[in-house]
């Protein structure tokens, strides 16, 4: 028998514009990660903080990056405790201890972004983590955490150091693990994730070559991060409007 895609409540009537905004930008970049084939089925998980609130949007554990509509969001608190949950099907209990004491910790942080993919994992299993093999990994120069696994995220003692290894920055490699990006907005997380996946991928198969690597020296990466990270560059108002766009070419679903 054929399985039936999910239908899921409008959830617009029970939050304010401001929540939908953010859920609506949260959806996107799920579907985003999709398009981008960052997703791993089930397990990954996307959330940020509803505006002028201590609660957080969060996926449903068990609906595909594909699936997710602004609608289907789970709404919850730091302690997590569910405030709303239009599916019913609850969430990822890993998913929930890893993004809230990110979002506890650094409350600045209005998104906060994991991943499992191949690249990731490969340059979370290297010793010497992202290496200065690219203009997309020299943007982390000395601007990324690194920590270390201690097996599924169950354990609520491991917020302390995941906290502690993310430390200032942004962007962190959970090893043997995957990845872990954050941003003032969704927009800038999500920024945070493509060029940090983007440096593995060009790290992966650089090593994949076979013939020896040039690794730019730190002075020159440190350059990189300043130019990339200095305020006022006109990418940061051009490129969600234009991601947003593809997405209502492709399936302008993930705003219901």
């Amino acid at each position: 028998m054929a399985l039936k895609s999910f239908v899921f409540p409008a959830a617009r009537a029970q939050v304010s514009d401001a929540e939908w905004q953010q859920r609506v930008d949260l959806a996107a970049a799920f579907r985003l990660a999709h398009y981008y084939r960052m997703t791993d089925q089930i397990y990954t998980h996307l959330t940020a903080k509803v505006p002028g609130t201590e609660h957080f949007l969060i996926n449903p554990y068990g609906v595909l990056f594909d699936e997710v509509t602004a609608s289907c969001l789970v709404k919850v608190d730091l302690d997590g405790r569910v405030i709303l949950d239009p599916s019913g099907i609850g969430i990822n209990p890993a998913g929930f201890l890893i993004h809230s004491c990110v979002h506890r910790a650094r409350p600045e942080l209005a998104c906060v972004l994991h991943t499992h993919t191949a690249a990731g994992l490969a340059v979370a299993a290297q010793k010497r983590g992202l290496l200065n093999l690219s203009q997309h990994a020299m943007r982390f120069h000395r601007r990324i955490g690194y920590h270390d696994y201690e097996g599924v995220a169950l354990d609520f003692s491991e917020q302390e150091r995941l906290v502690r290894d993310l430390g200032p920055h942004k962007v962190m490699i959970l090893r043997n693990h995957g990845l872990l990006a954050a941003g003032l907005t969704i927009r800038d997380a999500f920024e945070q994730l493509y060029y940090l996946e983007r440096a593995c991928e060009a790290q992966v198969r650089a090593q994949s070559g076979g013939v020896a690597l040039i690794e730019c020296a730190d002075e020159i990466a440190e350059k990189v991060a300043v130019t990339l990270d200095r305020p006022g560059r006109s990418a940061y108002d051009n490129d969600w409007p234009a991601l947003r766009r593809l997405l209502d070419r492709i399936d302008p679903s993930y705003a219901d």
